[in-house]
């Protein structure tokens, strides 16, 4: 068959009576899940059931034989404690979800995890559980899917046309990070972004009236999204469901949600109560269920035979579709050979060839500058020669330096081939929205803002990490040194939160040289998150510098024979501790000095480079303007800071808390006569 727009519904229907066993059997199976884990939430897929059979048997495009096609239809669960629903629709649609994985729900090492996870489930497209971060994410796959078709389609040749659908509830709608990606959604027309917002009014706690009685179909008109009401959501004939989905599909200029009316735990004795939110609705009840809608109540984990044949024949219909923009993506590839080629390198994820080699490199000869403007000098060479690396700023691009020539177009409304985004103020929306971009594939997204406002998107950024998407976090302002803003903008804590986090790398460059070797760090982690914090205040080029040398981690920058100490910095502090050990060296007492700009890529070094670079029994003094809490795995002694910082010039500021010359020759003095009677003790731990 010939391959067939997005837009159209690729269903005939199925008749009222088979509908009800479908949506009967994806209540029952859910229900079951949950039981047999003895833990999990069987309301929500419940009263979700009739939203999923149509979503799934009648109106998206996919592939179960080819969960990673590029061209299907993205679904997002967003409510993640559902997932029992998801699961459960993975496995009659034939994604490699069995029974047995059902029944090891919430188990340890099962591809069914009590929520959602991308990676570990085929047909999983984000990870999801914390709420709003679903629907948020959709934004970004939104904006993916627009940007990705207008950069490759051709007249007659539709290889990126699809929709993002998205099953929510109200918690999701209560969280700021999806008002702040839902506001930017409206303002950018996402016209294939569809959301399905289960209304059932209950959460927790009880009844939304407790905290949410707001009208969320006016406040969703006033992002500018179109909005529909389905009065009742728990029937089989989901004929008025089907209606408000066409309707939405056919709204090219406004995202749309449809405000479903559905009973939580729709059938249970607990049904439209919060009892049946969070816990197994017990055996008995799963049984009388059974009784009541036909089936055998003995028979566990059962799937009707006339429910199996709907979702097969879905699976059928998923690879003719499949198969039909396969023989037009041939097609295109034979008309547009250079196009095809590209996309088909994107999708694999693999960065140009050659690329490295656009990075700048700096001698100790070339003039000082902030290491925000060393990124925005990488960023003019590397945007060119990416095309897949796009992002932008919550606000902030004078000072976050992020646009450049090769990403001078904005994306927006009127012109989806920009590669600059334009967050506003919405620094956890945006870091969420480019989780959903990376997820589509084919894009490297890149966000930007002050690194103190990383506390405002962690949330996001962890489940980055946890998802193992490449997302580049290119933050400025990163220490006291930002000068006049103040604490209130001064990260002190900032960076120790995120160097805690797993599977997440977060650099802090020295120089020129660090700030291309972070760079390309980054853009070489495929499988997880880059956080890269660059100063506001100027830096000299250092002698000893390189961009190889930051995979290593930490690195001997400057060394001395019979050197007596180590002083190790990070970032703008790698200046101070050089010129501090040219004063020590002067004073008879030679140091070593190491940069460090990042920790985790250091530990993951071998014990042999560990000790070389700080050798047992010489003791160690660490210099960073942010706390020192981590600090003491590396370093006997600390400069930090030990409270908030202050309003006043950079330079005043680094001199008021003891970021000198001066005091970190001072302190290494010290901290060797400290240790003068014997070795300094021995920081490393066994790895047993």
């Amino acid at each position: 068959m010939p391959y067939q727009p997005a837009k159209r519904l690729k269903m005939v229907g199925t008749s009222v009576e088979v509908a009800q066993r479908c949506i009967s059997n994806i209540r029952l199976l859910s229900a079951e899940t949950v039981q047999a884990a003895k833990s999990g939430h069987p309301g929500a897929p419940m009263g979700c059931a009739p939203m999923a059979h149509l979503l799934w048997s009648e109106i998206m495009n996919y592939c179960p034989e080819e969960p990673k096609w590029a061209n299907r239809d993205r679904f997002v669960l967003s409510n993640g404690h559902a997932c029992a629903l998801q699961y459960t629709m993975l496995h009659l649609t034939g994604y490699g979800v069995s029974i047995d994985d059902l029944k090891d729900f919430r188990q340890v090492g099962s591809i069914t995890p009590g929520h959602p996870e991308v990676g570990v489930t085929n047909g999983v497209e984000v990870s999801t559980g914390p709420l709003g971060q679903g629907i948020s994410n959709a934004v970004g796959l939104a904006i993916a899917e627009t940007h990705l078709a207008a950069t490759y389609n051709r007249p007659g040749f539709p290889v990126v046309d699809n929709f993002t659908y998205v099953i929510c509830g109200d918690g999701c709608l209560q969280e700021g990070v999806a008002s702040e990606a839902c506001s930017l959604a409206g303002t950018l027309g996402l016209g294939k972004l569809i959301v399905l917002y289960d209304d059932n009014h209950i959460q927790i706690d009880g009844s939304t009236e407790l905290a949410f009685t707001e009208d969320v179909a006016m406040r969703y008109e006033a992002y500018g999204w179109h909005v529909q009401v389905v009065e009742d959501g728990d029937s089989a004939d989901v004929s008025a469901m089907r209606t408000a989905v066409k309707a939405a599909q056919e709204v090219t200029d406004r995202p749309s949600i449809i405000k479903i009316n559905t009973t939580i735990g729709f059938g249970a004795v607990k049904q439209g109560t919060a009892g049946v939110h969070g816990a197994p609705i017990g055996d008995e009840d799963i049984a009388k269920l059974k009784e009541e809608w036909g089936f055998d109540p003995a028979a566990k984990f059962f799937v009707d035979s006339e429910v199996a044949d709907v979702f097969g024949n879905c699976r059928v219909e998923g690879k003719k579709s499949f198969d039909a923009w396969n023989v037009m993506f041939a097609k295109y590839k034979a008309n547009f050979l250079v196009e095809a080629t590209e996309f088909e390198r994107v999708q694999a994820g693999k960065l140009p060839e050659g690329w490295e080699l656009s990075l700048p490199t700096f001698t100790a000869a070339d003039s000082a500058k902030s290491t925000r403007q060393l990124s925005q000098g990488v960023l003019r060479k590397i945007v060119p020669v990416i095309p897949e690396l796009m992002g932008g700023s919550a606000d902030l691009t004078g000072s976050n330096l992020t646009k450049v020539d090769g990403n001078s177009l904005d994306y927006s409304k009127v012109d989806r081939s920009g590669r600059y985004l334009r967050f506003g103020v919405r620094e956890h929306g945006m870091c969420a929205i480019a989780n959903g971009m990376a997820a589509y594939g084919g894009l490297v997204p890149f966000t930007s803002t002050f690194v103190v406002f990383a506390g405002y998107a962690l949330g996001a950024m962890r489940v980055c990490a946890l998802s193992h998407l490449r997302v580049l976090f290119v933050f400025t302002h990163d220490s006291i040194g930002l000068g006049e803003d103040g604490p209130t903008h001064q990260p002190i804590e900032t960076l120790t939160s995120l160097r805690s986090i797993p599977n997440f790398l977060v650099l802090r460059p020295a120089d020129g040289n660090e700030v291309s070797g972070a760079y390309k760090l980054a853009l070489e982690n495929e499988h997880g998150p880059s956080f890269i914090a660059f100063s506001r205040q100027g830096v000299p080029q250092l002698a000893g510098t390189s961009v190889a040398n930051v995979a290593r981690g930490a690195y001997v920058l400057q060394d001395q024979p019979d050197y007596k100490v180590v002083i190790v910095g990070t970032g703008t502090e790698v200046a101070l501790c050089v010129d501090a050990a040219a004063a020590l060296q002067a004073a008879g007492c030679p140091a070593r000095v190491v940069s460090m700009p990042c920790w985790s890529l250091f530990d993951a070094q071998n014990a042999a480079y560990r000790e070389s670079v700080f050798p047992t029994g010489t003791p160690v003094l660490s210099v960073e303007a942010l706390g020192s809490l981590g600090w003491e795995k590396y370093a006997h002694a600390h400069i930090a800071m030990k409270t908030f910082g202050a309003s006043g010039k950079g330079g005043k500021l680094m001199e008021h808390f003891g970021f000198t010359v001066d005091n970190v020759a001072d302190k290494a003095t010290k901290l060797v006569a400290f240790y003068s009677d014997g070795p300094a003790p021995t920081l490393s731990r066994p790895e047993l």
